[in-house]
């Protein structure tokens, strides 16, 4: 009823809405012709990598430029990005969900000097600031988390290793070369706030020692319970510990043979620190994809167990990672994923070609029934 007091009308719902409440109205931010031939698109191309044209049934073209972008970006950059908007879009610009921007005009005129104007802003070292690809079969911007910089709980950083993998694959950045698309992800710890289950190739992070154990400070920093009851695997337990000084305190104890290394205490107690020099470093899976189209959704699958960091370019990430999509660019079918081609000539091949070591540590051995009976995919056979 406070609704309807304050005049909202539910057959009306946008009538007299005040958009400084919540989020603003979405369609506020469409460019105009986005905006006037909603719902009326009849297809789109990739004219050359990094430039789209979309055509709508009413004859109106739209012209994207989309370059790479970073993560983290300052202010300074993001200013500079809205005034090429300004300049070029009549102030509209968007943002993909891999971290690329998008510049979008209205007429195939204002393409080249867009283009022109992008490419001729670099930064002091002389590297672009607005490299334009990143579409179709070319690779794109790596999705991260967010490392050394933010996080707490990272077994390696974010930025390091995509600055220095994107370094190594820039030129796939700007053309086709792939038989299909390509994506890349990094995932600081296993608790992956980015999308490496699902990803073509993928950057983990990886602990392999339990938490160090404050055991002094742990009752005094720590609510005991909420660190026990936020371990996944029940490898926390209460226990009482003498300290040097024969003092008898508070404290947990770690059953290392249960625990995944996942940080999921150290976020609820500070005196369970996780990181580690020689314990952290770098897993590499491949594989995975969320698209429906040819072959089902797919989850991706380890292939290098254990890569230490590297700071500050991780030579022996970014090698391995080049390796493994040369020979997939060379050797898969026309719009085949990596993971459909892997499983077309056999993981076996896959490691053979790709010049990986097989260990025991690789061997796939989840059993849970839901793997198997539940439905995954939206794909179907009449």
């Amino acid at each position: 009823m406070a609704f309807i007091s304050s005049g909202y009308d539910p057959n009306e719902p946008m009538k007299d809405r005040i958009t400084d409440i919540g989020p603003r109205y979405f369609e506020e931010f469409y460019p105009p012709i986005i905006k006037a031939n909603k719902g009326k698109w009849l297809y789109h191309e990739v004219i050359e990598p990094g430039v789209l044209v979309h055509v709508s049934e009413t004859g109106d073209e739209v012209y994207t430029v989309r370059v790479g972008g970073c993560r983290i970006m300052s202010v300074s950059m993001i200013r500079e990005i809205c005034d090429i908007a300004e300049k070029h879009c009549d102030g509209y610009v968007r943002w993909t969900t891999r971290n690329n921007i998008e510049f979008m005009v209205d007429s195939k005129d204002k393409v080249e000097p867009l283009k022109k104007d992008l490419a001729s802003r670099k930064f002091a070292a002389g590297s672009f600031k607005f490299p334009i690809g990143g579409t179709g079969t070319s690779i794109t911007n790596i999705v991260h988390t967010q490392g050394w910089i933010h996080c707490h709980t990272p077994a390696t950083d974010a930025s390091g290793p995509v600055k220095a993998t994107m370094d190594v694959l820039f030129e796939d950045f700007q053309q086709h070369r792939m038989p299909a698309k390509l994506r890349v992800s990094l995932a600081c710890c296993l608790n992956m706030c980015g999308a490496v289950h699902c990803s073509d190739i993928a950057i983990l992070g990886y602990h392999r020692k339990p938490p160090m154990l404050d055991h002094e400070y742990l009752d005094k920093m720590c609510e005991i319970p909420l660190a026990i009851a936020a371990c996944p695997t029940a490898a926390i337990r209460p226990a009482k510990v003498e300290l040097e000084d024969g003092r008898k305190v508070n404290s947990v104890a770690v059953k290392v043979e249960r625990c995944m290394f996942c940080g999921n205490c150290y976020t609820m107690c500070p005196s369970m620190p996780l990181a580690d020099k020689e314990g952290d470093g770098i897993v590499l899976m491949v594989g995975g994809k969320v698209s429906n189209r040819i072959s089902a959704p797919k989850f991706s699958k380890v292939v290098v167990a254990f890569i230490p960091n590297e700071p500050p370019r991780w030579e022996t990430t970014t090698k391995t990672i080049k390796k493994i999509i040369d020979v997939y660019a060379t050797h898969a079918n026309k719009y085949e994923r990596l993971g459909e081609w892997a499983e077309r000539i056999g993981w076996e091949r896959f490691f053979q070609l790709c010049e990986l070591d097989f260990t025991h540590h690789l061997i796939d051995d989840f059993r849970d029934p839901a793997y198997y009976t539940w439905r995954q995919t939206t794909n179907f056979k009449f």
